[in-house]
C-alpha cells in the first residue's frame, strides 16, 4: 500500500511586511520566515493512522519548491513517514495552482499509489484548490473537508467531513485523494530516535552549498544511503513546459496589501438610512470590507 502526502513549506503569514511581494506578483519567500504549513500537519498526521491499520503499508511526502522545502521533509520523516521526495525545478517558478497541480500530478504518476492526503489549504495561498485540482488530473474520487479516519481496509476508506453546517461521513473505493481540516488531529511530535537517525538527511542540492554540516552528511550518506533526498525536475517527471510556472499560470496577483486594523475612538450610530451608509463608505475607503 502506498501513501502519499501532499505538503508545502510556506511563508509565516504572521509576519507579512512591506516587501512580501516581488514587481512580478509573486510571494517573495526569502522576505519571510518559512513553516510547515499547518493543515499539511494535520494531513501528515491522518496518513501515519491510515498507515498504522494496514500492513506493509509506506508514507512518502513529496513537496514542491526551492532546495530549503527539504526541511520539511526531514520534519515529516521525524514525525514517521518513510520517505521524502522534492519536486524542484527552476521551471515551477511563479506557479499558480493550476500549473502547481499539473507538476504534482505528473510526480504522483511515478508511485501509482493507492491514498493521496494534503491539507485542505495552505496559509500562502487559501484557495484549496490543489488537491482537488490534482485529483482531477488524476482522473480519481476525491474527499474534501476530512476530519476524521473512522474505517480503512485494504479496498475501502471510511472518512467523517466537516461541514459548515455539520458532520457527514462517506465512503470511497481507492484510490482516492482526500483533504485534511485543519480541525483534523493535530501531527504527531518528532521522535527522538528518528531525528537522530535522520537529521543529516539531504538533497543534492543542499550537498552542494558546502557547508560544514553538509559536508558530514555527505560523507554519511556513502555509508547510509538512505540518508539520500531524492529530487525530482521537471524533464524527471514528464512534464511539459507550456503547463509550467508563471506561463502555464492563468492566475496573476495584482497586488497585495498588507491591512492592520488598529483600535480607534468609539462612534455610536443610530439606524437610519444615512449613518449605516456613512458608515459603510467609512469601511470601504479604510478596506476594512470590499
Amino acid at each position: 500500500m502506498k501513501i502519499v502526502v501532499l505538503a508545502k513549506q510556506v511563508p509565516d503569514t504572521r509576519n507579512v511586511g512591506k516587501d512580501a511581494m516581488k514587481a512580478d506578483g509573486t510571494v517573495n519567500r526569502a522576505a519571510l520566515p518559512a513553516i510547515f504549513n499547518p493543515d499539511d500537519l494535520c494531513a501528515l498526521e491522518m496518513a501515519l493512522k491510515a498507515k498504522e491499520h494496514l500492513e506493509k503499508a509506506e508514507v512518502y511526502v513529496l513537496t514542491m519548491g526551492p532546495s530549503r522545502a527539504a526541511e520539511i521533509i526531514r520534519e515529516s520523516i521525524y514525525r514517521g513517514a518513510d520517505k521524502g521526495f522534492l519536486l524542484t525545478d527552476r521551471k515551477f517558478a511563479g506557479s499558480d495552482t493550476l500549473a502547481t497541480s499539473y507538476a504534482i500530478a505528473q510526480a504522483i504518476k511515478q508511485w501509482q499509489p493507492d491514498l493521496i492526503f494534503c491539507g485542505l489549504q495552505a496559509i500562502d495561498g487559501d484557495t484549496a484548490q490543489v488537491g482537488p485540482q490534482t485529483a482531477e488530473k488524476l482522473a480519481i474520487p476525491q474527499i474534501t473537508y476530512a476530519e476524521e479516519l473512522v474505517e480503512i481496509d485494504g479496498k475501502n476508506i471510511v472518512i467523517k467531513r466537516r461541514l459548515e453546517r455539520g458532520i457527514e461521513t462517506v465512503k470511497s473505493m481507492l484510490p482516492v485523494l482526500i483533504t485534511v481540516h485543519g480541525s483534523a488531529p493535530a501531527c504527531r511530535a518528532r521522535n527522538a530516535k528518528r531525528v537522530m537517525q535522520y537529521k543529516h538527511a539531504r538533497t543534492v542540492s543542499e550537498m552542494q552549498d558546502g557547508n560544514v554540516e553538509t559536508l558530514r552528511a555527505t560523507s554519511l550518506q556513502t555509508e547510509r544511503p538512505y540518508l539520500l533526498i531524492d529530487e525530482w525536475s521537471a524533464d524527471f517527471v514528464k512534464a511539459n513546459d507550456k503547463y509550467l510556472g508563471l506561463s502555464g499560470s492563468p492566475t496573476k496577483v495584482k497586488n497585495i496589501d498588507n491591512v492592520i486594523l488598529t483600535q480607534k475612538e468609539n462612534k455610536t450610530l443610530t439606524a437610519s438610512d444615512t449613518d449605516i451608509e456613512q458608515l459603510m463608505l467609512e469601511l470601504l475607503e479604510s478596506r476594512v470590507i470590499g
